[in-house]
């Protein structure tokens, strides 16, 4: 049986997990793809954290409660198929304001839109990795917690992921028509030098 919450129990819940609680939406959101999954998922990893907080030794509570996260995730991921197939729709979840400027807004929008399908193409373990560690900033350290890898593994990890989103966002600035490669930029300068002349 769980153990009941008491007041000296609840505050340092409060103050070790609930900070992080943006933190946990975001990776949920970016695994399951699906605005309504993750914050389902958040909801019971944060009933989880509460139940088995008395398992907290302290420390990085930040990376305890994302590991917790993950787990939920994955086992949701793992009994169901379908939230593999939602698009996540950046634009619609984004709470930055719209820009003045619409060209600008719309650039931005094809920006995120373009990253968004880069990711997609990644392998989870992968986009895992770049969304804990661009978006959300943790540290190697935090990672091999979160993750249950060693340190050496998160930074193997990354650099295959890095590589991997490199290749998948050079892909899809090809299909929309955007040069790219090391000699991308020569062969404009080359293109321009050749149409002055």
């Amino acid at each position: 049986m769980a153990r009941s919450a008491t007041p000296d129990a609840a505050g340092s819940f409060e103050a070790a997990i609930v900070p992080h609680l943006d933190a946990a939406y975001r990776l949920a959101r970016w695994l399951l793809r699906h605005e309504h999954d993750a914050e389902d998922a958040v909801q019971d990893a944060s009933l989880r954290a509460l139940r088995y907080f008395h398992t907290f030794t302290g420390g990085n509570g930040r990376a305890w409660f994302l590991r917790i996260v993950r787990n939920v995730c994955w086992n949701w991921r793992a009994h169901d198929s379908s939230s593999l197939t939602d698009p996540f729709d950046e634009e619609r979840h984004s709470s930055a304001p719209p820009a003045s400027d619409p060209e600008l807004r719309l650039m931005q929008i094809d920006d995120v839109a373009l990253i968004d399908r880069a990711m997609r193409n990644l392998p989870g373990r992968g986009r895992e990795l770049l969304v804990l560690r661009e978006l959300e900033g943790l540290s190697y350290q935090e990672l091999a917690d979160v993750i249950g890898i060693p340190i050496g593994t998160v930074m193997s990890g990354l650099s295959r992921a890095r590589q991997a989103f490199r290749a998948a966002l050079d892909r899809e600035l090809q299909k929309s028509g955007v040069s790219t490669g090391p000699g991308a930029r020569e062969q404009e300068g080359r293109e321009e030098a050749v149409s002055v002349s």
